[in-house]
């Protein structure tokens, strides 16, 4: 199937779900994109087992053997992450900078070590075919909270701004993070490359931040002495996607040096601001992104749910998915605590602490990047092994975007209406 046609299917599927859903069923559209891809899938699966014909082979076999990692690491991921992080308050984000840090850094490292150990205790019990290391890897491929789906999905169901700025920016910075353990306890399964985590994070992070910070100095000079546009957004795309390649080609993270040239341009742009309000009266530069983000948002979740055409169940799945699930939300809430403990500042939010590791736990939607992350194991695990981390990745996916982001409005009215109760009580002798 040519690209052309596998983009039409897409569009044209993406245009009909979404004008079904704003008529008949009124869920948030990113939800009901993954959701009606993944049926849809499911019921062309259905009728290749009923009807063998071999034209209904083919269309399955060309939808489900798409690249999808080429696709989302190698190409649109930059432009997402960008969009995101280009968005962000920076006024908010200064204010919750220690616990955003924590939470990114400290939380997807305990969370995957704590669900790898989880998940290896249940290998040794039901006897799967999984060590220590490759559990702590499928736990590196799962932790991380996706950006995608956090600012496509969370911003839509009414949470504050300051709890949306911690989990949104927790979300772009802890991908950076999740992509750096995925290395290195890759690097210590196939005994390849430095196993010193130290100098794995150092090189990862310092370098991605440096390549993109002097990137994006040089490229927005040209921004301050444009008077066009176009040739902001022109600038831009440039930037991120140099950026990108030159941090995957020197072995830092390009995912998290997207997240910094999108901080450094929502900065910048919003220090120039009198002349862009001149040259830009419009908003195109501003509009271009959302827009662009939109976009790529809808493609990735009908993406997901087509490439369950081409995966296949593990013999053990009857005990790998809710093995999976406990150990994703215990891994999650055993982060959230210590992060949040360590913090030593008042909570975002006014939340307590069982509040906010409610909140933080169940917001943390997974997406596109556990996905390819789960896809490139393919190259050197076993083949059963690495059926077990595609059915966890979709199960994880599934369940978060699905279940998560479905009730997350209802968990979050919850707590809001449990915190408003508990500041309004008053012990007795009290009369102020």
């Amino acid at each position: 199937m040519s690209i052309q046609v596998f983009l039409i299917i897409i569009l044209a599927y993406i245009v009909i779900i979404g004008t079904v859903n704003d008529k008949v069923f009124h869920m948030q559209s990113d939800i009901a994109l993954i959701f009606f891809s993944s049926l849809l899938s499911l019921v062309l699966l259905l009728l290749r087992y009923i009807f063998p014909m071999e034209s209904l082979h083919n269309l399955i076999g060309s939808l489900g053997n798409f690249n999808f990692r080429e696709y989302l690491m190698d190409g649109m991921l930059c432009f997402m992450l960008f969009a995101g992080a280009s968005k962000v308050n920076m006024g908010k984000f200064k204010t919750n900078l220690r616990p955003i840090c924590l939470l990114a850094f400290l939380t997807t490292l305990i969370a995957s070590f704590v669900y790898g150990g989880l998940l290896y205790a249940a290998a040794i019990v039901f006897h799967l075919p999984l060590d220590f290391w490759t559990c702590v890897l499928l736990g590196c491929v799962v932790s991380p909270t996706d950006p995608i789906a956090a600012t496509g999905i969370l911003n839509k169901i009414g949470l504050s701004k300051n709890v949306c700025s911690v989990i949104e920016n927790e979300s772009l910075f802890n991908d950076g993070v999740g992509v750096t353990l995925f290395i290195f306890v890759r690097s210590i399964i196939t005994k390849s490359g430095d196993s010193n985590v130290a100098v794995l994070l150092i090189k990862e992070i310092f370098g991605a931040a440096a390549v993109a910070l002097i990137a994006s100095f040089i490229m927005f000079q040209l921004i301050k002495i444009s008077r066009d546009p176009i040739r902001y957004i022109l600038i831009a795309l440039l930037n991120v996607l140099l950026v990108y390649m030159v941090c995957e080609h020197l072995g830092f993270s390009g995912v998290l040096a997207s997240v910094i040239c999108g901080f450094f341009f929502s900065y910048s742009m919003d220090k120039i601001k009198r002349q862009t309000e001149v040259v830009d009266p419009h908003h195109f530069y501003t509009n271009f992104w959302e827009i662009l983000e939109g976009i790529l948002n809808g493609m990735l979740f009908v993406m997901i749910g087509f490439v369950v055409l081409s995966v296949s169940l593990s013999p053990y799945v009857a005990i790998i998915v809710p093995v999976a699930l406990v150990a994703l939300i215990i891994s999650r809430a055993c982060g959230v605590t210590i992060s949040t403990v360590l913090t030593g500042h008042s909570i975002p939010g006014n939340y307590n602490l069982p509040e906010f590791v409610a909140l933080m736990t169940w917001s943390a939607l997974k997406g596109g990047l556990s996905l390819a992350l789960a896809l490139e194991t393919e190259a050197y695990l076993p083949g059963p092994v690495y059926e077990i981390f595609l059915n966890i990745a979709f199960v994880t996916i599934f369940f978060t975007v699905l279940v998560q982001g479905l009730t997350v409005r209802k968990v979050y009215y919850g707590l809001e209406a449990h915190k408003a109760k508990r500041m309004s009580y008053k012990p007795k002798g009290n009369t102020k």
